[in-house]
């Protein structure tokens, strides 16, 4: 019995062995293919955005003088410190005026004795020039009284003459604004003797602001009167100034490779303050279609910036583009694409050049962007 038991266990051991090699040999042997990746797509589409240039510049004042003496003296006193506004022709210095309104006076007066003297003198030689054509006066006489005419006719015309410097200089005295601004510097005070020529006070229009900035040369042709310049400054985060341009330089600086551009800008309230820093952007076309794709479909990946592109394969491949201006979860696409191919939005940073992939049914079909933004500058 023992050796019919054990026969039987092999054999039943040997059965069972050959069913489960048999089965084994029998699996179907599995896939190794690539694996699809899931994806979302957006079609490439044209916005409308204005073509800009960033620039950068500084905010200079309209006019700007230093007014200096136009008389010498003491400075008698000062009307006006730094940061007051002043209006044209308002005073705001005088300069020894007591000693030029005696020198008026004075002239006043030598022009008076000159005209009484010339009155005499006309009238004596009216006297004598007609008893001369009644050949009563000698030649002598009369030439005695013309004489005495010339003379004090040019007595009385030098008189004049140094009563209008009198006048001028009793005017020039009294030191007045050239035009509507305010003081950004007081130099003199009360009681310094100044000569013609010193500095007394330094004047800036800042109603109305220069912002002066460069722009390539490759924008030369575009660039013209008149054209809309916004621009943003530090103390004012998040809000924008804007200007229009009325000066454009004939000359492209050498090391630069740029020409300056000045904008007029209306300084509403005073709130922007002469010599500050400002960037924004010079609007050279209104409404350019531009190539956009939504941020998500760029990857940007050692120093590389770059899409991919559903082939119509399913494949992915990957494209290097350069990009410009975002605005509203858009990205400008400036070259490496063009509108109406198909880009990958989520999914990509997974992504190889040449990698296999399938597009969610749970996402909707790409639709054109452009109808769901809004146009704008931001850059």
């Amino acid at each position: 019995m023992s050796r019919k038991y054990l026969g039987a266990v092999a054999t039943s051991s040997l059965i069972l062995l050959f069913a489960a090699c048999k089965a084994k040999s029998a699996a179907p042997p599995k896939a190794h293919g690539p694996q699809a990746t899931a994806v979302t797509v957006a079609l490439v589409t044209n916005a409308a955005w204005d073509k800009t240039v960033s620039i950068i510049g500084t905010l200079y004042p309209k006019d700007s003088a230093t007014i200096g003496a136009q008389v010498e003296g003491q400075v008698e006193q000062t009307m006006v410190d730094f940061g007051d506004r002043v209006k044209a022709g308002q005073d705001l210095a005088s300069i020894d005026t007591a000693s030029y309104q005696a020198q008026l006076q004075q002239a006043e007066g030598n022009v008076s004795k000159a005209e009484a003297n010339f009155k005499n003198a006309k009238q004596s030689f009216d006297r004598v020039e007609a008893l001369r054509k009644q050949g009563v006066a000698s030649e002598s006489d009369y030439d005695a009284a013309r004489a005495q005419y010339d003379q004090w006719e040019a007595e009385l015309k030098a008189a004049q003459g140094t009563e209008a410097v009198a006048k001028l200089n009793v005017q020039r005295s009294r030191v007045q604004a050239p035009f509507d601004g305010a003081i950004s510097q007081r130099i003199v005070g009360r009681g310094d003797f100044v000569k013609v020529g010193s500095p007394l006070f330094d004047i800036v229009n800042d109603g109305v602001l220069k912002f002066i900035f460069q722009v390539p040369e490759k924008y030369a042709s575009y660039v013209q009167k008149g054209l809309a310049v916004n621009f943003g400054v530090d103390n004012y985060p998040g809000e924008t100034f804007t200007g229009s341009v009325y000066l454009i330089s004939p000359q492209v600086t050498s090391t630069s490779r740029a020409f300056n551009v000045g904008a007029l800008v209306t300084n509403v309230d005073f709130r922007l303050k002469a010599s500050t820093f400002a960037r924004g952007w010079l609007t050279i076309e209104k409404a350019v279609p531009t190539p956009v794709v939504p941020i998500e479909a760029v990857v940007n990946f050692a120093g590389v910036t770059k899409v991919f592109v559903l082939e119509k394969d399913d494949t992915a491949r990957s494209r290097t583009v350069e990009t410009g201006r975002v605005r509203d979860g858009l990205q400008e696409i400036v070259s490496g694409i063009k509108p109406g191919e198909t880009v990958i939005t989520s999914g990509n940073t997974k992504l190889a050049d040449g990698s296999i992939v399938t597009v969610r049914r749970d996402e909707p079909s790409p639709q054109p962007l452009v109808a769901q933004r809004k146009a704008g500058n931001e850059r």
